[in-house]
C-alpha cells in the first residue's frame, strides 16, 4: 500500500528543506522534525499491549509497543532520519545499510550492513529522505528481507512515481509512506523540483 502523508505542518517543514537557501543545519532540523511527524503515521497500525501500573492517585493500565520495531535508515541520507523516528521509538534498536548509486547506470551498489540481534522476526521501517529510482530501496529490502523479519515499512520523504512503482512491483508487501510525490527525474536520477541532494544538504558535504 501507498501512504501519501497529506499534513499541514509537515507541507510547511517540506517547504523549508525545499528552500535552496535553506543551510545545513536548518534542514536538519525540519527532516528530524518532520521524521517525528511521519512516525506517528508509519507506526499507527502497530498495537499495544497493555500491563498494570500504579499512577500517584491509584492503579490502572498501561500500554507498550507489542511489536518489535527495529529502524534501519539507508546510509548515508537515511541518518537524518533516525533522530525524529528514535524520539518517538526510543526502544527501537537500529540497523544499517550502505548502498550508493552507480552515477552512469543509476544501479545501487552495497558496501556495508550491521543489524541488531532483534531482526529477525522484527517490524522493520526502512528510512530514506528520497525515493528516485526505486533501485536503492528495492535493493535494501531484498537485502532485509533475508533477516525473515515480520514485516517492512518503507518511510520517504520526497518520491516519484517511478521510485514508487520500481518499489511495489519489486517487493509487493511492503507498505510506503511518503510525504510527496514529485513531478520527475532528470537524465542523473535526480528528484524535481525535489530538494537537492540530501546526504550533501544534511552534512554540508556540497
Amino acid at each position: 500500500m501507498l501512504y501519501v502523508i497529506d499534513h499541514p505542518i509537515i507541507k510547511v517543514k517540506l517547504s523549508r528543506m525545499r528552500n535552496k537557501n535553506t543551510d545545513s543545519k536548518a534542514f536538519r532540523s525540519n527532516l528530524m522534525e518532520l521524521s517525528q511527524l511521519m512516525a506517528y503515521e508509519v507506526t499507527k497500525n502497530y498495537h499495544n499491549v497493555s500491563f498494570p501500573i500504579e499512577t500517584p492517585m491509584g492503579p490502572t493500565k498501561g500500554y507498550k509497543m507489542r511489536e518489535n520495531i527495529v529502524l534501519v535508515p539507508i546510509l548515508r541520507a537515511g541518518l537524518g532520519m533516525v533522530d525524529g523516528f528514535k524520539s518517538i521509538i526510543p526502544q527501537a534498536p537500529i540497523g544499517f545499510i550502505g548502498l550508493y548509486r552507480d552515477e552512469k547506470n543509476l544501479k545501487p551498489i552495497h558496501y556495508y550492513c550491521k543489524m541488531p540481534e532483534s531482526i529477525k522476526g522484527a517490524n522493520i521501517i526502512v528510512l530514506d529522505p528520497m525515493l528516485a529510482t526505486g533501485n536503492s530501496a528495492a535493493e535494501a529490502i531484498k537485502i532485509l528481507k533475508k533477516y525473515k523479519p515480520n514485516s517492512i515499512r518503507l518511510a520517504a520523504i520526497v518520491s516519484v512515481k517511478r521510485g514508487i512503482q520500481t518499489v511495489q512491483k519489486a517487493c509487493k508487501d511492503v507498505d510506503i509512506y511518503v510525504a510527496a510525490i514529485d513531478e520527475k527525474l532528470n537524465r542523473d536520477g535526480y528528484i524535481i523540483p525535489g530538494l537537492g541532494d540530501a546526504g550533501d544538504r544534511i552534512f554540508g558535504t556540497k
